[in-house]
């Protein structure tokens, strides 16, 4: 099941404290197809909207289970998250992250405290559907397909609707679903008419193929600099859940998240990594429409030096 608007806002109460309110801000491109507003979730403190997900579920996990400690399945973001509230708590932290995962955010997560297991993709992605892994006795955190990570990740919907009331559609990175299927739950309970799209990358979008043939789909995987979403398939939970809060899915090529990547460093000074890009790039483009429209920028936990390479590569470097 989803969350519901009383649980968003009980997460609310819940997470204040470790969670900060991030801004909301204009893109500073006043020729695109829509007026463009950048919800800065990169600005939390681990540098991604995940600290809202983790603190809400830990919460709500009696003293004996939080005493065994933590484990989550993380190719960074949702690591740092279980760590931050995992050391404000004085409990240990396990994770396990795929191989691919960047070095600077397992590095991140090693000076939170936390232990990283490195394994192959598909065995990281068999530990999301085990909620457990060999060895580590301690309760698991998932990293999307959990209610009160839903509910925590929620709160920004109320966030973005306080601060634009009028705002027409929001796009929201999709990478296990729990952000986007989190802020839908609580824009349809409080402002169903808002357009809601989830953003992919081509490199990785079986959300869109599962989307068009109503059930979940196999995708060719590839690897690139947006390492915060895209995978091979999707979970038919939130695949369900996608199908009844969403009007579609949107997907940019890694090209076009670069460029966003760079734009959002050049006119507004924000640093996003790719996932935090995509839905910005989604909205450019104009395949999210006109109007007001709310991009959410998931994180900012890119390594400078690719940062560098992917704005050397498009050609361009941001203003002096």
């Amino acid at each position: 099941m989803s969350p519901t608007l009383v649980e968003i806002r009980q997460a609310r109460e819940c997470i204040a404290g470790s969670a900060i309110r991030t801004p909301l801000v204009r893109l500073n491109v006043f020729d695109a197809p829509a007026e463009i507003y950048l919800k800065l979730e990169n600005l939390q403190p681990i540098g991604s909207f995940k600290i809202r997900g983790a603190t809400n579920a830990m919460a709500h996990m009696p003293p004996e289970q939080l005493a065994r400690g933590v484990l989550t399945a993380s190719a960074g973001n949702m690591a740092q998250g279980v760590a931050w509230r995992a050391r404000e708590l004085g409990i240990p932290c396990t994770v396990v992250a795929p191989d691919t995962a960047p070095e600077t955010k397992i590095r991140a997560i090693e000076r939170l405290g936390g232990r990283v297991i490195k394994v192959p993709f598909e065995r990281w992605w068999q530990v999301f559907q085990e909620r457990a892994y060999p060895g580590v006795d301690a309760s698991f955190v998932h990293a999307f397909d959990d209610p009160h990570v839903m509910a925590g990740n929620g709160t920004i919907a109320l966030e973005i609707l306080e601060d634009l009331p009028e705002v027409e559609a929001i796009v929201i990175p999709w990478g296990g679903g729990g952000l986007t299927c989190g802020i839908a739950s609580g824009i349809r309970a409080l402002k169903p008419g808002c357009r809601l799209f989830a953003a992919e990358v081509a490199t990785g979008a079986p959300l869109t193929a599962s989307l068009a043939a109503g059930s979940p789909q196999v995708v060719d995987y590839q690897t690139s600099f947006v390492d915060g979403i895209g995978s091979k398939t999707v979970f038919p939970q939130m695949l369900k859940r996608a199908q009844a809060l969403i009007d579609g899915a949107l997907i940019a090529s890694v090209e076009e998240v670069a460029a966003a990547l760079a734009l959002m460093a050049e006119r507004n000074r924000v640093i996003a990594e790719g996932a935090g890009a995509c839905p910005v790039a989604c909205a450019l483009s104009g395949k999210a429409g006109g109007g007001k429209i709310v991009c959410v920028v998931s994180g900012g936990n890119i390594d400078l030096s690719k940062l560098c390479a992917v704005i050397v590569s498009i050609g361009r470097k941001p203003d002096g």
